[in-house]
């Protein structure tokens, strides 16, 4: 690619920023994420019973294992592993239900190891499945593409409602006119940032709103402290420091649906942040950090961590600030690997209130959603096909949002949802809107646009357009067996974040 004096012009993707700007980057990543990555072991720790050692030591290794995937993802080692993209992995909480499920049906003792027996076994049947899995992805066109986006985007919306009105379900105050004022308080900096900023500090908004949203909380004593007072100033993870994995067949089989899951969302996540990034993901992309995926789910499973995938937050951080290097998220990687090495480090990133990083993720959940409708926009809508393979699998997306079991603040089900009376593996593959709806889309797309047609249909605008007349078809606007390309040079069919980029 080359600028306007001739020299060649470095992707966004491979632009090596100035610390000044990569820092602040990073941590807008490592405060968008370290929730997500401290619940898994948090929770399945309780539910098996550790102790507080224990459980610093579980939430240590997580932290360290998402570091070094991520670390991978980003920088890459030859053809072999990593996607070369802004892409945060670190253990996934769609595998918490049936990791609590694997622990209340085992013996006293016996409950961690059988879950870290069943997540090796995950790890080594991504490594095995992950590179036919990449060969999908001609299955995988726009309107297929936008509706997983899409939803992401709108599934995960919950959470970060949950955060705003306090994370915790239990507590007296949760869903208190402080905490939704606190979480408002941080939305508007955001927005306001936004506003009347431009450059560096229009990029940084995100991290201005967790800062802000953190001091305004100070007086009324809604920052915990506790979690850095009691954390370690050093913790080594060791291997099978929590016993020697057992492999038990029901468990692994459930684990393993949850691996298909995780690995669909992930590929969903490297599609998503091709087009933000105007890199494509192509098969390759896809094996590459399938397989990242697979090494740091059966490593982590020595060492005590949780099946590995992509973090939805971060693909929203990359559209909302529009820094869109890999090298950012690298220096992410490397810090998440000193915060689990140095747990009294990582503990001062807990002391951001739910109810601040509630109002932030609307945000960044948001964000994703609108790159969801930005890929849809390239589709012809006014095909009747493709407005059914997009209505339906959005509709099906939406169930377990619309229908969910309801519980009480005790975690007793008083309300059953949609897919409550399914087999247990169906609920794990139904229960989550972006799997349902991507198989939906898939299945949908292959009926109307595959099965019994010689020629593939087109994909974006009708031939009855006027410039579909004028010009031939661009590559992507025809399900050909590869992924949609965008133009490199912002000529037709770029984004506006391509625009804003270049005119920067």
């Amino acid at each position: 690619m080359a600028s306007h004096d001739g020299q060649l012009r470095v992707h966004p993707v491979d632009e090596k920023l100035p610390a000044r700007r990569l820092v602040p980057a990073a941590l807008q990543h490592i405060a968008a994420m370290y929730a997500g990555v401290v619940a898994p072991p948090l929770i399945v720790g309780a539910a098996c019973g550790l102790s507080t050692s224990q459980q610093t030591l579980l939430i240590a290794a997580g932290l360290l294992i998402a570091g070094v995937a991520t670390l991978l993802q980003t920088l890459g080692i030859g053809n072999f592993i990593g996607n070369r993209l802004p892409f945060v992995n670190a253990a996934s909480s769609a595998g918490i239900g049936p990791m609590l499920a694997i622990a209340d049906q085992s013996p006293d003792g016996r409950q961690l190891p059988t879950i870290l027996g069943a997540v090796m076994v995950a790890g080594a049947f991504c490594l095995a499945v992950g590179p036919f899995f990449g060969r999908l992805m001609k299955y995988f066109p726009h309107r297929v593409t936008g509706v997983v986006i899409t939803l992401i985007g709108v599934t995960l919306m919950p959470v970060p409602v949950e955060w705003a009105r306090g994370g915790d379900t239990a507590a007296a105050d949760f869903g208190s006119p402080r905490n939704l004022a606190l979480a408002a308080f941080a939305l508007v900096v955001i927005l306001l940032m936004q506003r009347l900023f431009t450059g560096f500090l229009r990029q940084i908004a995100l991290l201005g709103g967790l800062l802000l949203g953190t001091l305004a909380a100070v007086p009324f004593g809604m920052v915990d402290t506790s979690g850095f007072d009691t954390a370690a100033m050093v913790a080594l993870p060791q291997p099978f420091q929590f016993g020697v994995p057992e492999f038990q067949p029901a468990a692994i089989v459930s684990m393993v649906i949850v691996m298909l899951v995780l690995m669909t969302e992930s590929s969903a996540g490297m599609l998503a942040l091709g087009e933000i990034c105007d890199r494509p993901a192509d098969r390759a992309t896809i094996t590459r950090g399938l397989r990242t995926d697979g090494v740091a789910t059966l490593v982590g499973s020595l060492f005590g961590s949780c099946a590995t995938s992509a973090f939805a937050q971060n693909v929203g951080v990359v559209s909302l600030t529009r820094v869109r290097s890999r090298f950012v998220v690298a220096a992410a990687g490397a810090t998440l690997v000193v915060l689990g090495l140095f747990p009294k480090a990582g503990a001062v990133v807990s002391l951001v209130p739910m109810p601040v990083l509630g109002g932030a993720g609307i945000v960044l959940f948001g964000t994703i959603s609108v790159s969801g409708i930005r890929t849809l926009a390239k589709v012809g809508l006014d095909d009747a096909p493709n407005i059914v393979i997009v209505a339906v699998s959005l509709g099906a997306g939406l169930i377990p949002l619309a229908a969910p079991d309801v519980k009480n603040a005790q975690g007793h089900i008083v309300a059953e949802g949609f897919y409550h009376d399914f087999p247990h593996w169906a609920q794990t593959v139904l229960g989550t809107g972006i799997s349902a709806g991507t198989l939906t889309a898939v299945v949908l797309n292959l009926v109307f646009h595959h099965l019994g047609r010689r020629r593939p249909r087109p994909d974006a605008t009708p031939a009855t357009a006027p410039e579909a007349k004028a010009a031939p078809a661009m590559p992507g606007t025809v399900d050909t067996g590869h992924p949609p390309h965008l133009p490199q040079k912002g000529g037709r069919g770029g984004t506006e974040l391509d625009a804003q980029t270049r005119s920067r």
